[in-house]
C-alpha cells in the first residue's frame, strides 16, 4: 500500500473534457454566473467552489472552454495580482506581524523564510509567462530578527 501523503485528498479530475451529459446550464448561463460572483466579491477559487456546491457545474473550463479565470479577465474583473501569490503575501504579512511581537520566535522566523522563497519563485514564474510586470516587487521588507 502507498504512503499517505499528508494534507492532499489525492482525488482526480475527470478523464473526459466535454461537459457532463446530465448539465443543465448552458455556456453563457456558467459565464454570466461567474461574473454575478465575481461582483459579490469572491476569489475566483471561491467561485469555482460554490459553482461546484449550490449549483452543480463540476468544472467551468468543459462548459465553456474558459477558465474561470479567462471569464473575469475578459470582463475586467480579474484581480490585479494572482489569487495564490496575494495569499502568500498576507501569510508573510502576518508571520511578519507576529515576530515584530515575538522577536524570539526561530520557527517562525523560519517560516517567514520560506513563505518569502515560494513568493519570489512563484512571481519569476508570473513574470516569466507576462502575468506581472518584469519590475514587479514584492511589498514587503525582510525582517529577519537575530
Amino acid at each position: 500500500m502507498p504512503k499517505k501523503e499528508k494534507g492532499r485528498s489525492h482525488s482526480t479530475r475527470p478523464v473526459s473534457r466535454r461537459p457532463p451529459t446530465w448539465l443543465r446550464y448552458q455556456p453563457e448561463e456558467v459565464e454570466s454566473l461567474v461574473i454575478k460572483l465575481a461582483k459579490e466579491g469572491n476569489s475566483p477559487s471561491m467561485i469555482g467552489i460554490i459553482l461546484r456546491d449550490q449549483y452543480g457545474i463540476p468544472l467551468v473550463k468543459p462548459v465553456t472552454g474558459k477558465s474561470v479565470t479567462e471569464i473575469l479577465k475578459e470582463n475586467g474583473l480579474a484581480p490585479a495580482i494572482p489569487e495564490d501569490l496575494d495569499n502568500l503575501l498576507k501569510k508573510a504579512a502576518n508571520l511578519r506581524a507576529h515576530l515584530e511581537r515575538n522577536r524570539g520566535d526561530r520557527h517562525n522566523k523560519r517560516a517567514l523564510q520560506l513563505v518569502e522563497s515560494k513568493i519570489h519563485r512563484l512571481s519569476e514564474y508570473y513574470k516569466r509567462r507576462g502575468v506581472l510586470p518584469r519590475d514587479w516587487k514584492p511589498t514587503f521588507s525582510a525582517v529577519y530578527i537575530r
